[in-house]
C-alpha cells in the first residue's frame, strides 16, 4: 500500500513536499514515480527514481523545478516542488513499478494528495 502526503493550497512561486510512504512492502525493489491528474485532464507522468536512486526522469513541464528522491530505508519517496504554478494545480499520485522496466510502467498506486496553487 502506498501513501501519499504533504499536498496543500500554495501560492504561486510556492513551495511543497510530497511523501509516499508505501506499507506491507518494500520500495528498494521498485522504481518508484509521481504522477498528477488534473481536473477534466488524463492522468500524466511527473518525475520517476530508479530502484535505487541512480537515475531519474522528469516531465518537461517540471523540469528543473521538481526534484524526486527516495529513501529506501525509510520505505518513502519524496517530490520536492518548488516555483510552483497554477497549471500544477492537481491529484498527485505515487505509483511503484516493477525494477525490470524503464520508463516506469506502474502496477501499484497509492491514493492521492490534493495540490492547488493559486494564482
Amino acid at each position: 500500500q502506498l501513501q501519499a502526503f504533504g499536498g496543500g493550497l500554495v501560492q504561486a512561486g510556492g513551495s511543497l513536499r510530497l511523501s509516499c510512504v508505501a506499507s506491507g512492502r518494500t520500495i528498494s525493489n521498485y522504481h518508484m514515480g509521481w504522477f498528477r491528474q488534473a481536473p477534466g485532464k488524463e492522468r500524466e507522468f511527473v518525475a520517476a527514481i530508479s530502484w535505487g536512486g541512480a537515475t531519474t526522469s522528469y516531465a518537461d513541464s517540471v523540469k528543473g523545478r521538481c526534484t524526486i528522491s527516495r529513501n529506501n530505508s525509510k520505505n518513502t519517496v519524496y517530490m520536492q516542488m518548488n516555483s510552483l504554478k497554477p497549471e500544477d494545480t492537481a491529484v498527485y499520485y505515487c505509483a511503484a513499478a516493477d525494477r525490470t522496466t524503464w520508463p516506469l510502467r506502474p502496477h501499484t498506486w497509492g491514493q492521492g494528495t490534493q495540490v492547488t496553487v493559486s494564482s
